[in-house]
């Protein structure tokens, strides 16, 4: 400890927050976990102007779509105006993401969006900007990727995060750091790294392989005769070695979704909504919770949550939406303090895109830069970081038609502070990690471009 290199680098990776996370002591562990809303969430409903003068810039471009200031839930930005606090809103159907906010576990980071450089009004028309701007399919492969100038992208941020730290990080080669609920996806897609998927109920095995009544006991021991463990039975069975590969794969496969299950197995302590995202986030924190057995000393998560396309019923919708997304994050983020991992585990949301300001009659439309929360206990909370517009009036500096706001912070700026406080050094590693990211934040700098992360 009395090297200074050495204690750099403890600081750097917070052990001193997070050994102690483990039953056993002595642990290095961090996870992200990504929230994706799918569709392009309206998030200027979901952070909302709350001083009165902003407010009224805010209903006016907003007419039929506005919420009414006296429903808004308040939180202070941490930004002096004068001699008053600014304040912003959230959702009336979000008091649990307030709560979060005021304990300090939460905060919100403003006008965020795909970008290749920074852009302005000035500069729009010749700046080079992303691929297929306002399209779904591009701009989630663009927050995936980050790597906005390409539609060949193979790789995402994540999953080349997962190349460079897993050999050091992860002891179980059957089961990869990178842990999707629902399907493939390309933001955990390395080099050498594939997500492993799960659903909300654990691993997938073979049909019928796990139960014990007659039928599945007799097809469960036909299958471990086809697909008999190591190497020497393998090859007495198969001397072919396409197929000895083929059966291998299979037994590999089993036996990581059996230690998976096992590993998960175990109830969170927390009661947990019944929704699709939160019955994601409860695997996610059993996943958490047995770490340890599977092997993990890092984790990227990715669940998702779709239908925020709003082009109609934007107030309806959200008003039954927005309540599974706040119930959701508060149930997971309590069951990591129940772990003792929320200072280890970091949530955020993203979306393709956010919404048009002005109305299309009864919905929004598709637009450019919005707000997301980031939750966790080492989260620098109770704060906005990135620039919310003093004013939502049309034709405001940001505005480049009908309310579509150019993005203040870049995807890139918001995944480097995450990448950062995961373990990726501010060299080559982060150009590795996000390759456009010396666009926006400069090599060297040992705090992350926001703030938002110790």
């Amino acid at each position: 400890m009395s090297s200074t290199a050495i204690l750099s680098q403890l600081l750097n990776l917070q052990l001193t927050q997070c050994a102690v996370a483990d039953s056993g002591g002595g642990e290095d562990y961090k996870a992200l976990v990504c929230v994706f809303l799918l569709g392009g969430i309206d998030s200027f409903n979901m952070v909302t102007p709350h001083v009165q003068e902003e407010y009224d810039a805010y209903a006016g471009v907003r007419t039929n779509l506005s919420l009414t200031r006296e429903e808004i839930l308040p939180i202070n930005t941490d930004i002096s105006d004068g001699d008053n606090s600014r304040t912003l809103g959230i959702h009336p159907g979000m008091p649990e993401i307030q709560s979060l906010y005021n304990a300090g576990n939460a905060a919100v980071v403003a006008n965020v969006g795909s970008l290749v450089f920074p852009t302005t009004k000035a500069n729009y028309g010749t700046i080079k900007l992303p691929l297929g701007l306002f399209s779904h399919s591009d701009l989630i492969q663009h927050w995936q990727t980050s790597v906005p100038q390409s539609r060949s992208q193979v790789t995402g941020w994540g999953g080349r995060m997962a190349d460079l730290l897993s050999s050091t990080t992860n002891g179980n080669p059957n089961i990869s750091m990178n842990l999707a609920l629902g399907s493939l996806n390309i933001f955990q897609t390395g080099s050498d790294i594939v997500p492993y998927v799960v659903n909300s109920s654990g691993a997938t095995t073979l049909s019928g392989y796990g139960s014990n009544n007659v039928q599945d006991r007799i097809y469960r021991k036909f299958t471990d005769n086809l697909y008999p463990t190591g190497d020497s039975e393998l090859g007495q069975m198969y001397r072919d070695l396409l197929q000895r590969t083929l059966a291998k794969t299979k037994r590999v496969s089993i036996e990581a979704a059996q230690s998976f299950n096992d590993a998960t197995s175990a109830e969170p302590t927390t009661a947990f909504p019944d929704s699709s995202l939160a019955n994601q986030l409860k695997m996610v924190a059993k996943a958490i919770a047995g770490r340890s057995t599977i092997g993990h000393g890092r984790q990227i998560f990715f669940v998702s949550a779709g239908g925020w396309d709003h082009h109609d019923e934007v107030l309806d919708k959200q008003a039954g939406m927005l309540p599974m997304v706040s119930q959701a994050l508060s149930a997971f983020y309590q069951e990591t303090e129940t772990l003792g991992v929320a200072d280890c585990v970091t949530t955020f949301t993203a979306s393709d895109f956010a919404r048009t300001l002005s109305t299309n009659g009864n919905g929004s439309d598709h637009a450019w830069g919005g707000n997301h929360f980031v939750i966790g206990g080492g989260v620098n909370g109770g704060k906005v970081y990135g620039d919310y517009p003093e004013s939502l009036a049309l034709n405001n500096d940001q505005d480049v038609g009908r309310g579509r706001l150019i993005p203040t912070t870049s995807v890139d700026e918001y995944n480097a502070e995450l990448a950062m406080w995961f373990g990726i050094q501010n060299d080559s590693m982060l150009t590795d990690v996000l390759p456009n990211i010396r666009n926006f934040y400069a090599s060297g700098g040992a705090t992350g471009p926001l703030g938002f992360l110790t």
